[in-house]
């Protein structure tokens, strides 16, 4: 056969196959669709966005925050404020803004309407009147004026779902603008900029990642093989992976998003895994004396099946991740586990093409290269078998520890929870906490019950009940609702006076202010809170990121205050909104860990009791792979580590790739056996044999995971060093642990005998 022809043939292919995985690789986009991380398939999301197309988004805004040292009542202070809110205003995608130097005060009289503002900017004698009576009207403390007169606020309606290249504009302008006023003192929250921010530092860190796998790569296979051709080979294999996976998301057209900008490093790290295997087995038969073509061929046969199998748990540990409902999670899964059998395909394609064309490496150097490793791993198992009670000892005392660990895990996330707790953007939204309302949305449905409307007086009753208590009790502020609206309209019809921002005190009083309101209901400031019909209405406000844990049970207590003191003759609700469906992401996290875990549980044990036909075999291959996720949990809790949805995938990606020693030790030790080798000899062998390769393959491994704790992602970060620390742990209870466990508690059957 001419292998030489052969190999020239899947080059070519691959080279093709690589020209297309490039073009559409350089088709993909870097995306942060906020909406995608809500709960696919989950009821609230279909009601939410029935009741978003009503009444619009509630999460289309910028606030911008500015501070002035001494008091915000300094006019030059006001007039640059003034300056910003005009030019704001002229921007494209902008569709209102709500500012302390144009918020007024509507006055209804029998003659005419007029407006009063609350703030004379150009007229610095009247501060002290305008200073009482900000600080004396509801509604405009915590959210344009800080309760401190130091700061006000600025708050920005966009048009709905802007993208990134026209929120890109609007912030490059709004910065020039800030600079051009030497308003420096500012703090900026909001979609848009979370958008524009969270893509660059994508952008960014993608770059990072790969640099530094790159380099970490080729140092440890500088290590290993000590020859140019070992560094250079498995480089191109594991980048020709890269290329591949990237490639098919671009046929697919999906972006790269904050979950997918992991891929490129995870299938670099994982793909050489199954190089270094077959490389490793490739150089021991050349120490052996065995020729080039005879040595390939050893290498397919008996590191094949095990490669396959470690690929398949691998991609099925990312595949779990499909039983998630959060969509760039799926995607990462999915797009992840088709690159790691793309790698798997071009390891066992290339490479051995590489290698017959290739000049056979010297025996000599070859066998002077890996002597020193039998001795090492001789002297290592030598030491586990003198000390099984020690090592079974110390694995019993962590898993006890460990699950008081566990116990003490928290299920909680934030709006922000990627970004660490010192990025700006953090403590820009910390700012808006501290010195006006937050910034956390909240949406409650008001539906009047048939018959009725928002605005008939029973109604406007219940909506204000729930108000008082929200204000109160929940912790809401910066609240618009068809009762705020009433109580605007009757101060206005009462002289603009305080004193008469309340309901009115009676049905005729009402009937007067829906007169006003029906000449108002064009006005953009009713159509988004109640419809035109007046049947529903919306309730919404701000408030600090308490986190959902605490949230939802704010929204258990507020559902038991409607439900005992709201009369549903009159008034229906639901609570909705964006902040709500993150909250649920929590409802699904465990479940969803679960589900994953069981799934790659099932799949291992199928795959080990395929190989040998021992349900004991199944059970003593999952302790050393369990343990290890049993210790970072057990981390986890003592460190105080929330779970949250991307701090959850962890676990089944760890697990799935941690499990490949134990299955390439598990394969070595069948051939050993079938062999007619005797069990402690069978490990001896298989210790020896597979020991180098596990060793080298979790070091690059952990290496390569490690450079993501650089990440200012809080996710990626711990994804990076809890799966680098479950393959640490995993390495060390596969060559302490699962000799022992085998040894002790495995019995081969006759077929394995000699």
């Amino acid at each position: 056969m001419n292998y030489k022809k052969i190999s020239y043939l899947v080059l070519l292919l691959v080279a093709l196959l690589t020209a297309v995985s490039v073009y559409y690789a350089s088709k993909l986009r870097f995306d942060y669709n906020f909406d995608n991380f809500f709960p696919k398939g989950d009821p609230d999301l279909a009601y939410y966005f029935s009741y978003r197309d009503k009444f619009g988004n509630d999460n289309d805004y910028i606030l911008i925050g500015l501070d002035n040292k001494g008091s915000l009542f300094d006019q030059q202070f006001l007039t640059k404020v003034d300056s910003l809110t005009r030019f704001i205003q002229r921007q494209p995608h902008v569709e209102s803004v709500l500012s302390p130097t144009t918020v007024k005060s509507p006055v209804i009289e029998q003659f005419g309407y007029f407006e009063i503002p609350y703030l004379h900017p150009e007229e610095p004698e009247r501060f002290s009147q305008d200073s009482a009576l900000i600080y004396s009207t509801a509604g405009l403390v915590g959210t344009l004026f800080s309760e401190d007169a130091t700061s006000v606020s600025l708050f920005v309606q966009t048009t709905d779902d802007l993208g990134k290249g026209a929120s890109d504009t609007l912030m490059t302008a709004l910065y020039q603008e800030l600079d051009a006023l030497g308003l420096q003192e500012h703090h900026i929250a909001g979609k848009a900029l979370a958008q524009s921010v969270f893509i660059e530092k994508m952008q960014v860190e993608l770059v990072l990642f790969m640099s530094a796998s790159i380099l970490l790569v080729i140092l440890f296979l500088w290590i290993t093989f000590r020859t140019l051709w070992g560094v250079l080979v498995p480089l191109l294999i594991v980048l020709l992976a890269v290329l591949w996976g990237l490639g098919a998301m671009g046929i697919f057209n999906k972006p790269i998003d904050v979950m997918t900008v992991l891929l490129p490093t995870i299938i670099f790290v994982v793909g050489m895994s199954d190089v270094i295997h077959i490389l490793s087995r490739y150089l021991t038969e050349l120490s052996h004396g065995t020729p080039k073509i005879a040595a390939i061929k050893i290498t397919m046969r008996e590191v094949g099946l095990a490669t396959l199998l470690t690929s398949l748990t691998t991609a099925v540990g990312f595949l779990t991740l499909l039983t998630t409902s959060i969509v760039p999670i799926r995607n990462f899964g999915l797009y992840t586990a088709i690159s790691i059998g793309l790698a798997f395909v071009l390891a066992f394609t290339v490479l051995p093409a590489l290698l017959v064309l290739l000049k056979r490496p010297d025996a000599q150097k070859v066998r002077y290269k890996t002597i020193s490793w039998p001795i090492m791993l001789r002297r290592m198992l030598r030491y586990i078998l003198r000390k099984p009670a020690l090592i079974l000892s110390v694995s019993a005392g962590l898993t006890l520890i460990s699950l008081v660990g566990i116990s003490m895990i928290k299920v909680d996330t934030t709006l922000l929870e990627d970004l660490g707790d010192e990025d700006p953007i953090i403590l820009d939204f910390k700012y808006f906490e501290q010195k006006f309302s937050g910034v956390r949305p909240f949406e409650l449905h008001l539906i009047a019950a048939p018959g009725h409307s928002v605005y008939d007086y029973e109604v406007l009753k219940e909506i204000d009940e729930i108000e008082r208590y929200l204000y109160n009790s929940y912790g809401l502020n910066f609240i618009t609702s068809p009762v705020t609206l009433v109580k605007t309209i009757n101060r206005a019809q009462n002289g603009g006076l305080n004193d008469y921002y309340r309901l009115p005190a009676n049905k005729q009083q009402l009937q007067r202010i829906r007169r006003q309101l029906e000449t108002f209901k064009n006005r953009s400031e009713l159509r988004n809170v109640v419809t035109p019909d007046a049947t529903e209405g919306r309730l919404t406000g701000k408030m600090t990121d308490i986190g959902s844990a605490a949230a939802t049970d704010l929204n258990d207590s507020l559902r038991a205050f409607i439900s005992s003191h709201v009369n549903p003759q009159y008034l229906r609700t639901r609570l909705t909104g964006s902040a709500l469906l993150l909250d649920k992401n929590n409802e699904y996290v465990t479940m969803n860990m679960m589900q994953g875990l069981l799934i790659a549980f099932g799949v291992i044990a199928l795959i080990v009791g395929m190989i040998f036909r021992s349900f004991r075999m199944v059970l003593i291959s999952l302790v050393p792979n369990i343990i290890p996720l049993l210790m970072i949990g057990g981390i986890m809790g003592f460190l105080g580590i929330n779970l949250t949805v991307s701090v959850s995938i962890i676990f089944t990606i760890a697990f799935g790739i941690a499990v490949d020693d134990t299955i390439h030790f598990l394969s070595k030790l069948k051939l050993e056996l079938n062999a007619g080798k005797s069990l402690p000899y069978a490990i001896k062998r298989s210790f020896i044999s597979a020991g180098k390769a596990i060793i080298i393959t979790s070091c690059i491994l952990m290496g390569g995971f490690m450079t993501l704790v650089f990440s200012s992602f809080d996710g990626t970060f711990y994804v990076g060093l809890f799966v680098s620390l479950t393959l640490l742990f995993a390495v060390i209870a596969d060559l302490f642990l699962l000799p022992v466990l085998i040894l002790y508690f495995y019995k081969p059957g006759k077929k394995f005998r000699g």
